[in-house]
């Protein structure tokens, strides 16, 4: 079995190309991707060179772990249906290629236990699920609170402001210094840094990945305030200690979603609560993927880009 698929051969060499995969297990199903999301964090590093080590990395690499798409061939283990959507987040089924992440394929063989059922009528929206899951992650559960500043006004930042409004908290602030992603935000405000004097933040979320930043977030927030890490970090963090230890200032790190928070999200969506599809800004078919993954990784107004598998 062969596919095409989207191929990091190096860092900034990217192309779509024909790759092996492997047989169908009994407990696998085969998905014909319909829509992949590219990530702005971790695909970035991977395209620019900039990945810290990290288990299962490499080239040639197939990026990738926001995919929706339709089964085309179901395992009698499975559980499965041929014609069910569903959101796959990656796979690891190419000959010759790391498939550390590996969503960005036409077709791809998964097991059946990865995937969730999705309507199909959520279309390209269907491939966010996994960075609205990630964004409940680093809310829900024990322990935590919702943020009542969060840092930056990306996709996961609009995602955290939604979910903070969902959740029937009060609306967060949200900090931008791009003025072209200033706009967008609906029962929030979106301000910049220098023109918040604010100094009482419970609770910080930094959607940016600008740790560098970090000692100017520590002055922003009240004491026994926390900061809550949910970007991506390659270098390492560092703080000046003494206005941490006046602020007794917490740090929490969020890692990638479980999968109660998948169904969680996936039921608001469904319910109408938590919308997708107005984030995804750019669209672009499998075959330009090389100036698809560019755009995603260097222009502001390029919120989320989709990957159109129909025609590749």
């Amino acid at each position: 079995m062969e596919t095409k698929a989207v191929i990091l051969s190096a860092p900034g060499k990217l192309a779509l190309d024909q790759v092996g995969i492997v047989p169908p297990a009994a407990d696998d199903i085969v998905v014909a991707i319909r829509h992949s999301g590219i990530s702005t964090g971790t695909e970035k590093l991977f395209w620019t060179g900039e990945m810290p080590p990290f288990p299962g990395m490499g080239y040639p690499l197939i990026p990738g772990y926001e995919a929706a798409g339709e089964v085309i061939e179901a395992g009698a283990d499975s559980g499965y249906r041929v014609g069910e959507h569903v959101f796959v987040p990656g796979a690891s089924c190419y000959e010759g290629a790391f498939g550390l992440f590996g969503a960005a394929a036409q077709t791809l063989v998964t097991k059946a236990s990865r995937v969730t059922r999705i309507d199909r009528g959520l279309g390209a929206a269907g491939a966010l699920l996994a960075l609205a899951a990630t964004a409940r992650h680093a809310m829900a559960g024990p322990n935590k609170a919702v943020p009542d500043l969060i840092i930056g006004h990306g996709v996961l930042g609009r995602l955290l402001a939604r979910l903070t409004i969902a959740s029937g908290a009060p609306a967060p602030t949200v900090w931008e210094v791009d003025p072209i992603r200033m706009g967008g935000a609906s029962g929030y405000e979106v301000t910049t840094p220098d023109a918040d004097t604010r100094r009482d933040y419970k609770s910080v979320y930094d959607a940016s990945g600008r740790g560098d930043l970090l000692n100017d977030w520590i002055g922003r927030i009240a004491k026994g305030g926390e900061i809550v890490l949910a970007g991506f970090y390659t270098a390492p963090l560092q703080f000046a200690f003494p206005p941490a230890f006046m602020k007794e200032a917490r740090f929490r790190i969020s890692a990638e979603w479980a999968a109660d928070d998948m169904t969680a999200t996936k039921a608001l969506v469904e319910a109408g609560t938590l919308e997708l599809a107005d984030l995804i800004t750019h669209q672009q078919p499998a075959e330009a993927a090389g100036t698809a993954y560019e755009a995603a990784f260097t222009d502001p107004a390029c919120l989320k880009m989709i990957l159109n598998w129909g025609t590749a």
